[in-house]
């Protein structure tokens, strides 16, 4: 079997449950679901009402509208007798529910579990033990990173009978975490990567931190760690310590050899004798993970002169899921590094999250190590693609040729292998489609993945769209529970991208988007975004457009209102949303505060228009010299926003807030803020949060040259120098966004981690870097700017002119992790 089916009476059994209700179909339960954008299988799903960021228990009505008939949910949060078909688990909390099932499912496998925790390295470390030990056993592990409180329930409940091992990470950020993970996963063997900085802030001190690490190690038969990293705490496993690193340890490094091709040898003393492994990375972090991978297999009996062949070959771990602009106006989702059933599934969710194209198609390799478990396996692949309603199917491998018959509900291309397909591509006629490609590494789907992507001049503007996520839920968790949310997604979304974000927030469910102008609007609506969106800028000669496209222009003044009435009356519109602003300090934009009551006079007159909002901009919301003029602004727009509702006769939504004021102001919430920078990682107040780095422009090394001492670089005969100097010219230029401010040694580069300076003038589609003392190859890349803040400052402007900017000529690669 591929999944373990349970009755709701074994559910009920594991479970603590206060009581239950029983009002539908008593069936077997399968998946577990806690997302109601993300139903599958919802005749035999369990729905967990989870409490996070949003109550769980408001999405109930839209699961059981989706099919779900079975749920967990806490005691007093919903009237149960509203869905009659329903069997609700009433327990004191669902997420303590989903954990204790997840460990009586693991409680029912008699195979060795590896628990991996540490601060860093532990997807890498996983990953590598699953290549290493792919030979000897079928293993269940941890889909990506999935080491949280949910994430390892849910890797947990991927154990089933057709594996003889599991490998799951384990990752907590605070006191208390550890215990409920150690309860699930029981491991038999317990590994430690190491102990770092991430989520220092969590813990009151380094050691508490490295104590609540290794409570998953209680009573543990073997565990695997560097002792370096344990400081005074005692290991509480019961069995036997194998440790790895300074000198006393089991496995005791002794030194560091690198080796001609990048790669690197480490030296070691074990069982009384020298021994050594070659791999295939030469930086620190891929050491340390290589040789605690090292000390797992001699731990677990592997010999020598084997480890020593398979650690040769290991391969960087890619764990990016990638979108890029494919050819034919397609898009993109590039996941072909792996493929399993619990990756595929993470994919196809993502897949689901992408309007822009009618058709959804995968392209999809055998699914490796499925020989013993082959109907199972490809009968769950068709499950999977239909319940996420795939259009199209491209596999690869004579596995799925001989189950074409499960697949019959989809177009189905099939082919033997890599060269079949991309020989056939041209008459496949892929055009407006969303395309994942999704393989095992043997397959080499990178090659598919060159074939259809959009060509470059190779400099990339990278988005992490975890970190976008992340920053969203930093300022959504500073809101109070009505207050809605709207993102602006102008200016291309701040350099990001337009519907790749727009699609992003619709998933993550914000109230409303804004732009600039109606083009970029219609855009957004012709890549399937649904969302309300705000046009600030609407021009008379684009009101077509806006109506046919449902788009919300703002009224700023007389003129522009009495435009858009005219062309409602004409058009027999009635009730149609608009949205006020009021100047109340900008100057830039506005009614004016005095114009209160011909405003209302004016829209009393018509019903046409129908006010949905009425908002305002503060000046220096993030400045505390200047809080006394705030005062004045929320006070004005306070009375304003009273007296126009007060003559309406109805209420409107009113806003105010942006960035730095959702920070700084929670009085200035009123009933929706507006968030703009600081979804891309830039801070605007205090206190400051947590952000994260959202955008990473990079380029590439084109060609490298001697050049003489006393030799210029560039136009204009700048940058001479008193010594020879070897000069790296890169691909990108102020035609790309590289502001010329920067030449001349006033901006810097990150080319093999050493920050290098510009030399000479910065050209269109280049500029050229000083790379002496950096051993650099052509083809290399460089890292053109991260820090977005730090670099603004150096030529003393903003963050929003340098992400702004970036030409949209550079190709935008969005990645999820």
């Amino acid at each position: 079997m591929h999944k373990q089916r349970y009755t709701l009476d074994t559910v009920i059994a594991a479970i603590t449950a206060v009581r239950t209700v029983i009002g539908g179909p008593v069936t077997q339960i399968n998946s577990l679901l806690y997302d109601s954008r993300k139903l599958i299988d919802t005749e035999h799903g369990l729905f967990f009402a989870l409490a996070g960021r949003r109550d769980g228990h408001q999405y109930i009505p839209e699961a059981y509208a989706a099919g779900v008939r079975n749920f967990v949910i806490a005691e007093h949060r919903i009237d149960v007798a509203q869905f009659p078909e329903a069997n609700f688990l009433i327990v004191r909390s669902p997420l303590t529910a989903l954990q204790e099932l997840a460990a009586f499912h693991r409680s029912r496998f008699n195979y060795p579990v590896i628990g991996i925790t540490g601060s860093n390295g532990k997807t890498i470390v996983k990953e590598w033990l699953y290549e290493l030990l792919a030979p000897e056993y079928r293993i269940a592990r941890s889909p990506k990173s999935y080491n949280s409180q949910l994430g390892v329930a849910l890797s947990l409940w991927e154990m089933d009978d057709a594996h003889d091992l599991a490998l799951i990470e384990a990752g907590i950020s605070e006191v208390g975490e550890m215990e409920p993970l150690q309860r699930m996963i029981k491991p038999t063997i317990g590994v430690l990567t190491n102990i770092g900085p991430a989520h220092d802030a969590g813990f009151p001190s380094l050691q508490t931190k490295i104590n609540e690490k290794i409570r998953l190690f209680s009573d543990v038969p073997q565990v695997v760690y560097n002792p370096d990293y344990t400081g005074d705490a005692v290991i509480p496993a019961s069995g036997r310590h194998f440790t790895w690193g300074p000198q006393g340890t089991v496995l005791e490094v002794t030194g560091y050899e690198p080796l001609p091709d990048r790669g690197c040898r480490i030296h070691a003393r074990y069982a009384g004798g020298d021994v050594n492994i070659s791999i295939p990375f030469a930086d620190d972090a891929a050491r340390e993970n290589a040789t605690c991978c090292w000390a797992v297999l001699l731990a677990m009996g592997y010999p020598q002169a084997t480890i020593e062949t398979r650690m040769a070959r290991l391969r960087p771990i890619e764990m990016r899921l990638e979108m890029k602009q494919g050819i034919n106006h397609c898009s993109i989702i590039d996941d072909s590094y792996s493929n399993d059933l619990s990756s595929l599934s993470i994919a196809l969710n993502f897949l689901k999250q992408q309007h822009q194209h009618p058709t959804y198609t995968v392209v999809l390799s055998d699914i490796p190590d499925g020989a013993n478990n082959e109907e199972e396996i490809y009968n769950s692949v068709s499950k999977l693609l239909y319940n996420n309603k795939v259009n199209k199917l491209i596999s690869v491998g004579d596995t799925f040729l001989r189950h074409r018959d499960k697949f019959r509900f989809l177009t189905h291309y099939a082919f033997q292998d890599v060269d079949h397909l991309l020989e056939a591509l041209p008459e496949l006629a892929l055009r407006d489609e969303t395309i994942l490609l999704k393989g095992a590494r043997k397959f080499a789907f990178e090659r598919i993945s060159r074939a259809l992507t959009t060509k470059s001049h190779e400099t990339i503007f990278e988005i992490n769209l975890n970190a976008m996520e992340h920053n969203l839920n930093q300022y959504r968790a500073r809101l109070s529970d009505d207050v809605k949310l709207m993102v602006m997604v102008k200016a291309f979304s701040y350099g990001s991208g337009s519907f790749e974000i727009a699609n992003l927030l619709q998933f993550n469910r914000v109230d409303y988007l804004a732009v600039a102008y109606v083009d970029e609007g219609v855009e957004l609506r012709r890549a399937g975004i649904r969302l309300p969106i705000m046009v600030m800028s609407p021009a008379v000669a684009s009101f077509d457009a806006l109506l046919q496209h449902r788009l919300e222009p703002e009224l700023f003044s007389f003129s522009v209102l009495d435009d858009f009435i005219r062309l409602l009356d004409e058009r027999k519109i009635t009730d149609y949303p608009v949205h006020i602003k009021v100047d109340t300090g900008m100057h830039r934009l506005g009614f004016s505060t005095g114009d209160v009551k011909l405003l209302a006079d004016r829209l009393q007159s018509t019903d046409t228009v129908r006010v949905q909002s009425v908002f305002s901009h503060l000046v220096a919301a993030g400045e505390p010299a200047h809080d006394a003029f705030t005062l004045e602004q929320l006070a004005a727009f306070h009375e304003f926003t009273g007296r126009l509702q007060d003559a309406l006769g109805y209420a409107f939504l009113r806003h105010i807030s942006n960035t730095a004021a959702i920070q700084r102001w929670p009085q200035a919430q009123f009933d929706m803020v507006r968030l703009g920078i600081g979804l891309y990682g830039i801070g605007a107040g205090e206190p400051p949060l947590a952000l994260q780095q959202v955008g990473t422009l990079k380029t590439t090394v084109t060609q490298l040259r001697t050049v003489p001492a006393g030799d210029t670089v560039g136009y204009g005969r700048r940058g001479a120098s008193t010594h020879d100097r070897v000069i790296a010219t890169v691909k990108i230029g102020y035609a790309d966004g590289y502001d010329r401010r920067f030449g001349n040694g006033v901006g810097q580069m990150l080319v093999r981690g050493t920050a290098v300076p510009t030399v000479g003038d910065i050209c269109m589609d280049m500029c050229m870097l000083d790379v002496t003392d950096v051993s650099v190859e052509e083809g290399d890349e460089a890292v053109v700017f991260g820090d977005v803040e730090a670099l603004a400052r150096t030529i003393g402007t903003i963050p929003y002119e340098l992400l702004a900017g970036v030409s949209q000529r550079v190709k935008r690669v969005y990645y999820q992790e």
